[in-house]
């Protein structure tokens, strides 16, 4: 991978706590028989973003993710590696008899990339939102970057977001259900991260980036449901390389 971090092929990854719970092991998988390890590969880091799903069964191409059911809020930890080409990645209810996935989606991954899924949704509508993460047209400048997704059920009222630094506002925008921003600039420090709407999802949290860090701020919930205080999740997604063509992994590789 270029100017950003290593994606590992067979290794264990130890998951990154997200806000708050606890760190879950899963190992990258060897997608198709991934023999060879010469071969051109991308990178896709997976989310459970679904509330009313206790754990997901993630799949690509019919080939598991995880060595095991990834729960709420969970997501790999890492950048699992998988291979270029146009491949179709479903989720599936841990606790249904049914074979039949919560949610499908198809996408291209080029070799040398990263890629985000997020798993959404509640109440047999779900969705996976698959985007790129261009981490190749970020400079480590000293720099922290973040984006968020939305993933608060409520299509019907968007939120507004608004994140500051220094008294400035770095986002300010409207965001409807399943929206991902791009990834911003911002100065290392504290960050203040507010939510709102009409319809009383109101919810705010201070986080604190590093310098050539790159974090996705995930907003999920059940409006009226879930506590303000758990409306705003955080990852890193890892270190961006101050040389060009070198690299640092925010994930970190344990035994077989």
């Amino acid at each position: 991978m270029k100017s950003f971090f290593s994606i590992c092929r067979v290794n264990v990854l130890s998951l990154a706590l997200i806000a708050v719970g606890a760190t879950v092991i899963v190992s990258c998988s060897k997608l198709d028989n991934d023999n060879d390890q010469n071969m051109p590969v991308a990178g896709l880091m997976a989310f459970n973003l679904a509330p009313d799903q206790q754990a997901l069964a993630l799949t690509l191409d019919g080939n598991s993710l995880t060595n095991f059911p990834l729960p709420y809020t969970n997501f790999t930890g890492g950048y699992v590696t998988v291979y270029p080409g146009n491949r179709t990645f479903q989720a599936f209810s841990s606790n249904s008899p049914s074979f039949q996935p919560l949610a499908s989606a198809t996408a291209t991954f080029d070799p040398d990339k990263y890629y985000s899924v997020f798993t959404i949704g509640a109440d047999s509508n779900y969705r996976n939102v698959i985007v790129h993460d261009n981490f190749d047209s970020l400079p480590g400048n000293g720099k922290a970057y973040i984006r968020y997704v939305n993933a608060i059920i409520d299509s019907t009222k968007p939120l507004t977001v608004v994140i500051s630094a220094g008294g400035s506002d770095v986002v300010n925008q409207p965001a409807s259900y399943a929206f991902v921003s791009e990834f911003v600039a911002i100065t290392p420090g504290e960050v203040n991260i507010g939510i709102s709407n009409n319809g009383g999802t109101d919810a705010d949290r201070t986080i604190t980036l590093e310098q050539n860090k790159v974090y996705t701020v995930l907003l999920t919930g059940l409006p009226g449901t879930t506590p303000a205080s758990d409306l705003i999740r955080f990852i890193t997604n890892g270190t961006l390389a101050e040389e060009p063509n070198t690299s640092r992994s925010a994930a970190r590789s344990v035994a077989n």
